[in-house]
């Protein structure tokens, strides 16, 4: 990217709200069901049919404006935002133009840049259409009225980096509050990117948008390319138009989808079948109590009062559910390296074995406190590291007490001595050569025959006991 143009880029931010039903009708709000099968005379637009506010969607709005550090408004509205879709069955979308229920608030970034919010609003989702069948295009509206938070930033980001950054620390951040699972795979998160350039020190340029970004990997890339593209035209004596472009992720380049509305074209005005709302200082303290510790206080909580490495409690706190575990398992178990080793690394190659069952840390069939035995039992050497995997995998197929387990698979290690000294000395016959090299001081050698009285022990000796009764045998001999 050329040093001399300087790359302006704010991000309008969609989240479905994990309520049960929708923003203005009692229709369920789920995704995956049959199409147009959660749909009634509200939310599919049929005249006389008069909107009601889910309470719930506006906590949980609440609840993801006070996790983000914005303020929250006494007084908030909703107005109706007209535009003409196939997927759009009212003509109008009802949303919120000039008192959105809260503004300001930001997310800091890594380098200490801190990403300012305009405004968080409460609307409802459009339908979703669907152009690739030929010369017809089908529409569903299950999601027309499902309730969406759109997050506004200043224009504070200026890289595709820090956009990525950005979506990453909002994601867990709502994930965290309990406000959505912020799934893009099924569209409950979703992003628009506003991006312009610039020379440095001079005018704004003209601003783009981009849409059809379903992972932040795309948001990354769309921005790479569009930024290429506008300085390239720029550069060549082109201009750059108002408009918004969709991004092709196959072909890696963004293309113009229609020029670009201003607010005026949509004819916002309130809507006149819902009251304004009042947002009282008890109602919002009442939210704001609900919300647990956020990621990064977790995080830091993690490196300083734990000892675990920064990498390590970044993992950990990629998900809520993930770091909720460990949370629990601690109470066991006051072991947190150990715990947090076996939950990025045992635990987590679970997920990606098709065997095990299980995809997620939500899936696992055993309590944090089965998980927190088992560490110790591994920790204190009651059973090898490798026993303890076999446990581990036993236990998702039969969710039994870990020492149970060890038992009945006959996994617990050998604390007899003198079985242990009869496992190497067998051994160490005719490996005169590795002997010779340990006893001149090279003791990586003792490496091949540790492998040995495992497997004669049947995986039942605790290596540590091994390389110390190995070296006392080949110094006495």
């Amino acid at each position: 990217m050329s040093a001399a143009w300087q790359v302006v880029v704010g991000l309008e931010t969609h989240c479905q709200l994990a309520t049960a039903s929708k923003l203005f009708c009692g229709c369920a709000n789920a995704f995956g069901a049959a199409p147009n099968t959660l749909v009634c005379a509200v939310c599919s637009g049929q005249p006389g049919a008069l909107p009601v506010l889910n309470r719930e969607a506006l906590d949980l709005g609440l609840r993801a404006a006070l996790a983000l550090g914005c303020n929250v408004a006494p007084r908030t509205k909703f107005d109706r935002k007209h535009y003409f879709y196939c997927d759009l069955p009212k003509g109008y979308q009802i949303s919120q133009y000039d008192q959105p229920f809260c503004t300001g608030g930001g997310i800091a970034l890594a380098s200490g840049k801190f990403v300012r919010l305009a405004r968080i609003h409460l609307e409802e989702d459009a339908g979703k259409a669907i152009h690739d069948r030929g010369a017809h295009s089908l529409v569903d509206l299950n999601r027309a009225g499902v309730p969406l938070i759109e997050a506004v930033t200043e224009p504070d980001l200026s890289s595709a980096a820090e956009a990525h950054e950005y979506l990453t620390a909002l994601k867990e951040i709502l994930q965290f509050a309990g406000v959505s699972e912020c799934d893009m795979e099924k569209g409950s998160l979703r992003c628009d990117v506003n991006v312009s350039v610039q020379r440095p020190g001079g005018a704004r340029g003209t601003k783009v948008e981009l849409k059809n970004l379903n992972s932040f990997a795309n948001v990354a890339a769309a921005l790479e390319h569009e930024v290429a593209r506008q300085i390239q035209s720029l550069e060549s004596g082109g201009e750059v138009r108002q408009e918004t472009r969709l991004f092709d992720a196959e072909a890696g380049v963004t293309r113009t989808m229609r020029t670009k509305e201003d607010a005026h074209d949509y004819r916002y005005f309130p809507d006149p079948d819902l009251p304004l709302f009042t947002l009282d200082e008890a109602h919002v303290a009442r939210v704001r109590s609900y919300l647990p510790e956020l990621p990064a206080a977790r995080r830091a909580r993690y490196v300083k009062a734990l000892g675990l490495s920064a990498y390590d409690a970044g993992v950990l706190t990629a998900s809520r559910a993930t770091s909720d575990y460990f949370e629990a398992a601690l109470r066991h178990n006051d072991a947190p390296k150990e715990l947090a080793n076996w939950l990025t690394n045992e635990v987590a190659a679970l997920f990606s074995d098709a065997a095990s069952g299980v995809r997620s840390i939500d899936e696992l069939p055993f309590k944090p406190f089965d998980f927190a035995e088992l560490v110790e039992l591994a920790r204190t050497g009651r059973v090898t590291r490798s026993g303890a995997r076999t446990i581990l995998r036993a236990m998702c197929a039969q969710p039994r007490a870990p020492r149970e387990l060890m038992r009945e698979l006959g996994l617990e290690t050998v604390a007899d001595s003198g079985q242990l000294e009869r496992w190497c000395r067998e051994a160490l016959l005719g490996r005169e050569k590795i002997v010779a090299d340990v006893r001149r001081g090279e003791e990586k050698a003792l490496g091949a025959l540790i492998g040995p009285v495992l497997k004669l022990s049947g995986g039942k000796a605790d290596p540590k006991a091994v390389r110390e009764k190995l070296l006392e045998l080949i110094r006495a001999s």
